[in-house]
């Protein structure tokens, strides 16, 4: 043992890689805040927080969820809310499907004349039924 860990009265600290996010259950919430909201004299609510190791920050969320509702039943949902579907939309954009095909068939088409009609000029023969 070196003389720092004698001082100590054990083994140095050992630093740990990675950092692990601290999760708090709903439960525990609850009871530090009501902790928090039963501190009459001053400082107490200070010492609770360092008994604890939480921030200040951590009871004014904490707070502010129970407000909203959020510590007092099941937990909330995760993720992006579910999005209902209006079938009215389904039928829209396969409206607009069938519109973009049908116009594309009809500008083919009439690039084909154009075509036809370059080549009729081209070959100086009339195209029958020409109404231009």
């Amino acid at each position: 043992m070196s003389a720092l860990e004698q001082a100590l009265g054990g083994p140095a600290i050992e630093v740990v890689a990675k950092a692990t996010r601290r999760r708090f259950t709903v439960e525990y919430k609850r009871r530090i805040v009501r902790e928090a909201d039963g501190c009459k004299t001053p400082g107490a609510v200070g010492a609770l927080l360092r008994r604890e190791g939480l921030y200040s920050s951590h009871l004014t969320t904490w707070r502010a969820a129970r407000e909203r509702g959020e510590l007092a039943g099941a937990a909330k949902k995760r993720g992006p809310a579910r999005r209902v579907v209006d079938p009215r939309d389904k039928r829209i954009s396969e409206w607009e499907r069938e519109r973009t095909r049908w116009q594309q068939r009809a500008e083919r088409a009439e690039a084909l004349v154009a075509l036809q009609k370059q080549v009729a000029a081209l070959l100086g023969t009339p195209l029958t039924g020409e109404t231009s």
